[in-house]
């Protein structure tokens, strides 16, 4: 059966079909079977499902983000939680504005738009870097705060579980793992009813809340926990307002989530990415407010023994019943999902990077479900080993939160601002095409750059409160861990830059033709794999040098006399090693050989191996030739060959 197909532009290339399709095995059984590559348009989401892939994370910090307004209020007792509401307000306005900003990028950057490409294609590759460092810090904090989060209510359900959390955490992290690498589309689906059950619980949770608050019936929090331990009393001060006023914008985060991952939504992405970033800026402000007013109504105290949410719970639903175990249950969900949107984001923005070279290629290959699988698998490391450091504890994880977030946000919107300035100095009807998106005259440029510029105003101010608030609580860990991701970045780049100009056929001429071919065989011993690599030899040339490094006289006499019977009358070299060492005094024969070579000779090292059948069957082989391959493929203007020789 002919199974190539002349190329109709080119006829000096074919093009031949496979039929091999992977078969089944325990990997298919975790991820799903493989899929091809004209699977990938098929793969895209909805609005419905697009809310449960890229909101969990943002609606999931409302488990969170009041409790963490409320730890720092502690410090100036009680009488300071009247101020959790109007914080609460202040935050959900700063909602609105970058909720807003996000929407206009949703727009210009059909493709994607997040903040490494908005930052990129408007200010130049080094902030694109520190957005890129900044928002794979937060993606990762993410993971380990949700989950550590998710199981922090679990622990308020069941405290005799408190000493397991760690191995909880890091088990949960691996579920959420597999799960998406067994494919956007499939992850999304997976987790849409949960994420859909905890908006419908909760919303009945808080409105059951606010009716019993409005007939007088809501009441306080019966046996509350005890409260974080304050070494001493402090004023309510505009610094302590500030402080709690930064904890609480870790509501924000994941608000830009959607922007990262237009492409994963069906056409058009613009449309349904912007309709679905809408509903979550909605649905996450609603219940961010009515969270901190029942909270601060209830008397709700911060505690790590006992969530809020869980003091609000039993509060509202009078005890532990099971309208509180339900929504226990979906607060628990919803913000171990929140891991699933940087799971969805993590790897499309390494992806991102190292197709600029900023990131080992590695992370922009698909794997076999189309999705980022180095990415995927990155991510949840990293997060395993900070849940391990911080020993899955929330209140000492968010301090190294969100200031990556909010950075990314301030240069995400400062590159909206200056792509409106650009697109109003153009001529209507003139377009420029950027590496991300198409720039052209937009008659509302100033009032965009308005809405963008003051976007990244707010969220620079908030960046400022952090670096101050929280630098002593741990924020100094990410403020000097961007940097070095940046460095690490502009290493990688180098390194590839330099080794493209190195490859680079330009001005290259052409290549000399190799005027000697000079082969060198190693024989450890004379069998039936050596004869093959022989044979071998013969056909590359005729100069062929036989070498054995004789190390027992006895097995060296016996090598000779093989030697003489199967050699073909080839030259046999033998290297003398009294210490009893393989590699030094074959690798100084080759350097001397080196040494002398003449202009375009190239030198060939042969080495048989033997290929085990059974890979267990290895074991009991030394495996000299891939060590020898180790210490010879470094030296320049050598080739090193490798003879397989199947044995049983």
């Amino acid at each position: 059966m002919n199974n190539y197909d002349q190329d109709e532009h080119d006829p000096g290339v074919l093009h031949r079909a496979t039929e091999y399709k992977p078969p089944r095995s325990l990997r298919t059984w975790f991820l799903g079977r493989p899929l091809p590559t004209a699977d990938a348009p098929h793969q895209t989401i909805g609005k419905a499902v697009g809310l449960a892939v890229f909101a969990s994370d943002a609606l999931s910090s409302t488990a969170y983000a009041t409790q963490e307004i409320m730890v720092i209020l502690a410090a100036a007792g009680t009488i300071a939680f009247g101020y959790v509401f109007p914080i609460a307000i202040a935050i959900a306005i700063l909602l609105a504005i970058v909720a807003i900003s996000y929407e206009q990028t949703v727009h210009a950057y059909p493709n994607g738009g997040g903040a490494y490409i908005v930052v990129r294609d408007n200010l130049g590759q080094l902030p694109a870097q520190i957005a890129g460092a900044a928002l794979l810090t937060d993606y990762i904090l993410t993971v380990a705060v949700s989950i550590s989060s998710g199981v922090a209510q679990i622990v308020s359900a069941f405290p005799t579980l408190f000493d397991y959390r760690v191995m909880i955490s890091i088990g949960l992290v691996i579920f959420i793992m597999l799960i998406n690498l067994r494919g956007v589309k499939e992850s999304g689906v997976t987790f849409a009813i949960p994420t859909y059950y905890f908006i419908g619980i909760m919303a009945i949770t808080v409105m059951v809340g606010i009716i019993r608050y409005l007939t007088g019936s809501l009441g306080q929090v019966m046996d509350p926990p005890t409260m974080h331990a304050i070494e001493s009393a402090v004023a309510v001060t505009p610094f302590l307002i500030l402080h709690a006023f930064s904890s609480g914008t870790a509501a924000l985060t994941g608000i830009e989530a959607i922007s990262d991952g237009i492409q994963a939504f069906k056409e058009p992405r613009s449309r349904n990415a912007g309709i679905t970033l809408v509903w979550m800026a909605s649905i996450l402000a609603a219940f961010f407010l009515a969270i901190s007013f029942l909270a601060s109504q209830i008397g709700a105290v911060p505690s790590e023994e006992e969530t809020v949410i869980s003091q609000l719970a039993r509060t509202i639903y009078g005890g532990q019943g099971p309208f509180y175990l339900a929504l226990i249950a979906g607060t628990t969900v919803i913000l171990i999902m929140a891991t699933n949107t940087s799971y969805a984001d993590f790897p499309r923005l390494s992806a991102f990077l190292a197709m600029d070279s900023y990131l080992p290629r590695q992370f922009a290959f698909r794997g076999s479900r189309l999705v980022y699988s180095t990415g995927i698998v990155a991510l949840a490391a990293v997060a395993c080993a900070l849940i391990i450091i911080f020993q899955a504890s929330v209140t000492r994880l968010i301090p190294l939160y969100a200031v990556g977030v909010f950075l990314s946000f301030t240069l995400s919107q400062s590159g909206m601002a200056r792509r409106w300035w650009k697109a109003g100095h153009l001529k209507p009807g003139e377009k420029v095409v950027q590496r991300g998106s198409t720039l052209q005259h937009d008659r509302l440029w100033k009032l965009k750059m308005v809405i963008n510029g003051f976007g990244a105003l707010c969220t620079l101010v908030v960046v400022l409160v952090f670096a101050v608030t929280k630098f002593a609580a741990g924020a100094w860990v990410v403020l000097i861990l961007i940097p070095i991701l940046v460095a690490v970045f502009t290493f990688i780049h180098t390194h590839y830059k330099n080794l493209a100009r190195r490859l680079s056929l330009e001005n290259y001429g052409a290549p000399a033709r190799i005027a000697r071919h000079r082969v060198i065989l190693l024989v450890s011993s004379v069998h039936r794999g050596t004869l093959a690599a022989l044979r071998y030899a013969l056909t590359l040339s005729d100069d062929i040098t036989a070498v054995h490094v004789s190390m027992d006289p006895a097995e060296a006499e016996k090598v000779k006399q093989k030697w003489e019977t199967w050699g073909d009358g080839l030259r046999l070299v033998m290297l003398d090693s009294p210490y009893r060492l393989l590699a030094e005094p074959l690798l100084e024969y080759i350097e001397d050989v080196a040494e002398k070579r003449q202009p375009n000779e190239i030198i060939t090292i042969v080495v048989p191996q033997f290929v085990s059948r059974r890979w267990y069957s290895s074991l009991l082989h030394t495996n000299t030739a891939f060590w020898l391959r180790m210490a010879l493929i470094f030296k320049p203007g050598i080739v090193i060959t490798d003879v397989p020789y199947q044995v049983d």
